[in-house]
């Protein structure tokens, strides 16, 4: 068994389009539109096959995003080695994303850092 997918309302569905094919590799579909309800969405897929499907509706409520909280944590994102975790952390700082960890050593062995991402949801990057 697999996780089949991911999905993530945003409220700017075309801005996280860009930041999940721009900094992470992803390649987007080209999209759907229900006419009807006006929910729309991408699905985002990488290159081990998981997805990411971005969703967004007129509906929607978008309360804080606290970072302890119940229900997801993070989106992790495997970049391969140590070197690109390093790149890739700076690149997001330097491109004004919120660095809350790393890249560091955690206590059961991953090499990793955790930014603030696109809409305030926390993305980890790891080797």
């Amino acid at each position: 068994m697999k996780i089949e997918h991911i999905a993530l309302y945003v409220r700017d569905l075309e801005k996280s389009r860009e930041f999940f094919c721009k900094y992470l590799n992803g390649i987007s579909n080209d999209g759907y539109q229900n006419s009807t309800t006006g929910f729309r969405s991408y699905f985002i897929s990488f290159n081990d096959g998981s997805r990411l499907e971005l969703m967004n509706s007129p509906d929607i409520s978008d309360g804080p995003k606290e970072e302890k909280r119940t229900g997801y944590s993070h989106i992790a994102f495997s970049v391969g080695s140590k070197e690109e975790v390093d790149a890739l952390t700076e690149k997001l700082s330097k491109d004004g994303y919120r660095i809350l960890s790393g890249p560091r050593t955690t206590g059961d062995g991953y090499y990793e850092s955790c930014i603030v991402g696109i809409e305030d949801n926390i993305i980890e990057i790891t080797q």
